[in-house]
C-alpha cells in the first residue's frame, strides 16, 4: 500500500495503542531532507524521532498487538455498543459505524446554535460540562478559514467524535457515554447559543482557539 505513495502520516494513538507517537514517511529524498530540519527544533534528533525509548518500544508492541483479532474485535465491538446505545437514544450520527470512532452529527443534535456560532464545538464543550468526557469537533472550527477571504468555511459536516482508541475502557464507560451524551440531547433545544472565538493561531487553530460561550 505504502509503495504506491509518495508521502504518509499516521498518529498512532489510535491504531498503534500508545500515549504518544506517530510517523511521517516518504520515498521523496527532498522532502525528507527538509522534513528532517524540523525535528531538532520541535522533536529531537532524527534517530528517535522526538520519542523516548519507552514509547518507541510501546509502539512497536501496539502495532504488532492490534493486528491480532480478538483486541480488534473488542475495539470494534465497543464502537458498536456505543452506537446501538445512540440509536436507542435516538441520537442522529455518522452511518456505519466503524471501528475508531462514532461521528455525532451536532447540526442535526443542537438546532437552534446557528453554524456561525459552531454547533459541534458547542455540543463538545456541552459534554464535558455534563459528565467530563472529551470529545473532539471534527467540523467547521477544525475546517479553519478560506485562506484568500479568510473567513470560516461553514460547508461541509459539523460532527462530533468519541473515539475510543485504547484498551482501558470498559463497557460500563461506554454506558457513561451514552447516558451523558443522552442527557446533552434530552435538553438540547435549551441550547439556543454556541461560542465565539476569541483568540486563534494563525495555523492549525482547532489545537489551541480560545472560545468564550454566548447567551
Amino acid at each position: 500500500m505504502y509503495a504506491d505513495a509518495d508521502a504518509a502520516t499516521m498518529s498512532a494513538k489510535k491504531d498503534g495503542i500508545v500515549n504518544m507517537g506517530g510517523f511521517i514517511a516518504t520515498n521523496n529524498k527532498e522532502w525528507f531532507e527538509g522534513a528532517k530540519m524540523f525535528c531538532i527544533p520541535m522533536e529531537g534528533y532524527v534517530t528517535y524521532g522526538g520519542m523516548s525509548g519507552r514509547d518507541l518500544n510501546a509502539l512497536a508492541q501496539g502495532l504488532d498487538e492490534n493486528t491480532e483479532f480478538d483486541m480488534l474485535d473488542t475495539r470494534i465491538h465497543q464502537v458498536q455498543y456505543l452506537a446501538k446505545k445512540l440509536d436507542e437514544y435516538g441520537i442522529p450520527y455518522q452511518r456505519p459505524a466503524g471501528g475508531h470512532a462514532i461521528f455525532v452529527d451536532a447540526s442535526k443534535v443542537l438546532t437552534h446554535v446557528p453554524k456561525e456560532e459552531f454547533p459541534a464545538q458547542t455540543l463538545t464543550c456541552e459534554l464535558y460540562l455534563e459528565a467530563g468526557i472529551r470529545g473532539v469537533e471534527v467540523g467547521y472550527m477544525l475546517a479553519d478559514r478560506d485562506p484568500e477571504t479568510h473567513e470560516n468555511r461553514f460547508n461541509g459536516l459539523d460532527l462530533l467524535r468519541l473515539a475510543i482508541p485504547r484498551r482501558v475502557y470498559t463497557d460500563n464507560h461506554i454506558d457513561v457515554i451514552a447516558a451523558a451524551l443522552k442527557n446533552v440531547f434530552d435538553r438540547r433545544e435549551s441550547v439556543t447559543r454556541g461560542v465565539a472565538i476569541e483568540w486563534e493561531a494563525p495555523l492549525m487553530r482547532h489545537f489551541t482557539v480560545q472560545l468564550k460561550r454566548l447567551g
